[in-house]
């Protein structure tokens, strides 16, 4: 049950409110977490995530001796508290692991997995005709829902990722959020906007309610949030471990709240049930793979492999971008910008024609991240018109790099994926990267808290396509991965880090790290001023969705001089206007690190440093 009160003298010092008794408890504030600063620049590890009580989680670990894998469970554990609605135990996703001793990259594939009793026409609403069978409504229908509920991997990733890599036991990497989340954190703007933007869904579950929404009032900003459900979840997996999340009674739990959701009484929301058991739960693996890697410009670029569709799009399209002399350009911005949203959309034809879950596809990852493959794709890009979209999809299956080329069918998809996810990016000193992305989906998943357990489900399988087709490659299936667009990336140059990145936002995380790329490598922005940058997203549609900023400065010269159509950023289910939210650490030739987070996006970032630079 979470605690609120107002702040005191200019955060230093917090009276806490019991919702239940009236009670009222001493905090201090001066303990929180408060202050953001989007750049550090300094030695010993570094870290850049969107909070800046899961960025000081990281460092405790990193001074204490940790090192970067450590740090980053510790960060996204406190994630799970501070950006509830983002990320949490109840969700998914990919993380990306640089060794300094073998100057290796690997990878854990952590992404949610559909239940076994799941069926094609699971998204198929039952009230539709039966000659002429339609999907549930999007929203709210699909998001807030049983049947949208993945079988989480946030637990077994960090625990496989601490396995092979970390130094330190589970339980000491979740001691930083259990103490964040019983002393709480202070609400901020952000996390009032987003309850407010999900407050109709809250309200259609007495957990959720009860949890963020107690007595019915949205939390005010400058208020403490305490979390003593999930500091007690917590508590338990850090004595037994993940079996004490994926069997015994938290399994059944989840698998009974997927089933039999807690809706209030007096909700008019339908929320159609899921089919999760707890031996759903039992069955599921996080997955060690190898990651995708092209050379651009120099550069060894590394991502994620399917069932993300982010390092082979993100690859594809650098692999195209190439071709092209853009650090030639640079003064030229506009030109610059005209070949990335091209090679962009020309990627994306491609990843709704050949990527999903490469246990029951067969996903072409060599072919899309081939040099040769990108090079025949370029023939596709004008360098002076858009094309007009949706470009098709190109053939895998022969292709010698040479043009013209004969496209393939011109892919017909419907993006569903939701913007809200959560990245970070952390070092230590000795030279250990990762980059991690991780995601409930939707900001609030959907919508349903596990009782009494204190975090939210994922709604991941509205990633799947809404009606099934057997030629569709993220076809729902039994047990199969959703497509995902997350892009954790790092850079290498002569085998050491150079540069990793990765953000949130659905699919636009793949055009943010692609953009940010363009602009840190081919337009030389300094890390900081290529995040700030605004940004625009093609995915192969009509339009290019940009970010207000972006279109005001480039939008009439892109418009008259290339053809681009522009539609601004924003969805159904946020009031926010903005593209991702991306973090990043550039390591320095003198041997500094530069850590960057987003200085204005989502209320901007926190990058810390163990030593800061005098």
């Amino acid at each position: 049950m979470p605690h609120f009160g107002r702040r005191l003298a200019a955060l230093t010092a917090a009276l806490t409110v019991s919702v239940t008794t009236g009670a009222i408890s001493p905090a201090f504030a001066d303990e929180r977490q408060t202050d953001k600063d989007p750049t550090a620049t300094g030695y010993g590890g570094a870290v850049s995530t969107v909070d800046p009580e899961a960025s000081a989680a990281a460092i405790e670990v990193l001074r204490k001796g940790g090192n970067a894998v450590d740090a980053a469970v510790a960060a996204a554990a406190t994630l799970g508290v501070t950006e509830p609605y983002s990320a949490g135990i109840g969700g998914g996703g990919y993380f990306v692991y640089y060794d300094a001793k073998s100057r290796k990259v690997s990878t854990i594939d952590g992404r949610e997995t559909a239940p076994a009793g799941i069926s094609h026409d699971a998204f198929i609403d039952p009230a539709s005709p039966k000659d002429n069978p339609k999907p549930y409504n999007f929203t709210p229908e699909l998001v807030t829902s049983g049947v949208s509920v993945g079988v989480p991997g946030t637990p077994a990733t960090w625990e496989r990722a601490l396995e092979r890599w970390g130094s330190i036991s589970l339980g000491d990497a979740l001691k930083p959020a259990i103490k964040v989340a019983d002393r709480g954190f202070v609400v901020d703007d952000t996390f009032r906007s987003q309850t407010k933007d999900n407050q109709v869904r809250f309200e259609a579950f007495t957990s959720t309610k009860d949890l963020y929404l107690p007595g019915g009032q949205l939390p005010e900003v400058g208020s403490v949030f305490k979390n003593h459900d999930l500091a007690d979840t917590y508590r338990l997996l850090a004595r037994k471990g993940m079996d004490a999340f994926y069997t015994g009674p938290l399994a059944e739990e989840i698998a009974k709240t997927v089933q039999a959701p807690p809706k209030s009484p007096d909700t008019k929301l339908p929320v159609p049930v899921g089919s999760m058991t707890a031996k759903d739960l039992a069955n599921y693996k996080a997955l060690d793979q190898k990651p995708t890697h092209v050379n651009y410009r120099g550069y060894d670029v590394y991502g994620m492999a399917p069932s993300s569709s982010g390092g082979t799009t993100v690859g594809e399209s650098l692999n195209i971008l190439d071709v092209f002399d853009l650090p030639d350009l640079k003064k030229d911005q506009p030109a610059v910008l005209h070949h990335y949203l091209e090679a962009s959309a020309l990627a994306f034809a491609d990843r709704a024609a050949y990527v999903g879950d490469p246990a029951f596809v067969d996903v072409p990852t060599k072919a899309l991240t081939d040099p040769v493959f990108g090079k025949e794709r370029a023939c596709e890009l004008d360098p002076a018109h858009a094309a007009t979209k949706p470009v098709a999809a190109g053939d895998v299956k022969s292709y010698d790099g040479t043009c013209p080329v004969d496209p393939a069918a011109l892919p017909d998809e419907k993006d569903t994926e939701n913007i809200s996810t959560t990245n970070m990016t952390v070092s230590d000193k000795w030279g250990n990267v990762v980059e991690y992305t991780l995601t409930i989906e939707q900001t609030g998943g959907s919508g349903i808290v596990v009782p009494g357990r204190g975090f939210l489900l994922n709604n991941e399988l509205t990633d799947f396509s809404t009606v099934y087709s057997a030629t569709d490659p993220n076809r729902i299936e039994p047990g199969k991965r959703p497509r995902s667009s997350m892009s954790p990336t790092i850079l290498l140059k002569d085998d050491k880090p150079f540069l990793a990145l990765g953000s949130p936002g659905g699919s636009t995380i793949i055009t943010t790290v692609l953009q940010t790329l363009v602009n840190r490598i081919d337009l030389g922005m300094s890390i900081p001023d290529a995040i700030a940058a605004p940004r625009a997203a093609q995915r192969n549609t009509a339009k290019v969705t940009a970010e207000p900023a972006f279109i005001d400065k480039y939008g009439a010269v892109l418009t008259s001089r290339f053809g681009h159509e522009f539609t601004p950023s924003g969805d159904s289910f946020s009031s926010a206007s903005e593209i991702g939210a991306a973090t990043a650490i550039e390591f320095l030739k003198d041997g500094r690190v530069l850590a960057a987070a987003e200085p204005v996006r989502r209320g901007g970032g926190s990058a810390m440093v163990v030593k800061p630079a005098k």
